[in-house]
């Protein structure tokens, strides 16, 4: 078998299911396969982008801009430590 060899995904339907499935897929002109193929990765695609996304409301998105504007704070030791390293890690 070759690294470039397709693989199976096996699915069970309702009759109407795959129905519906057909008729929509006769709709785009295209096979049952491509339909089911190129809707599932697209699914999947939204999926994991959506959960890679970090919501937040207006309140925490205001409270999150003040703190990187905020430039009185001092860094802290260990933020004087990592910022040392990281120099001596590029030179």
């Amino acid at each position: 078998m070759s690294a470039t060899s397709d693989v199976r995904l096996n699915v069970q339907l309702a009759p109407e299911q795959k129905e519906l499935i057909e008729e929509a897929a006769a709709r785009l002109g295209k096979s049952t396969s491509d339909f089911a193929v190129s809707t599932l990765v697209r699914e999947a695609r939204h999926v994991i982008h959506a959960d890679s996304v970090t919501h937040l409301t207006d309140r925490d998105r205001d409270l999150f801009i003040a703190l990187l504007d905020d430039t009185g704070a001092e860094p802290t030791e260990a933020l004087r430590a990592a910022t040392t390293q990281f120099e001596q890690e590029i030179d």
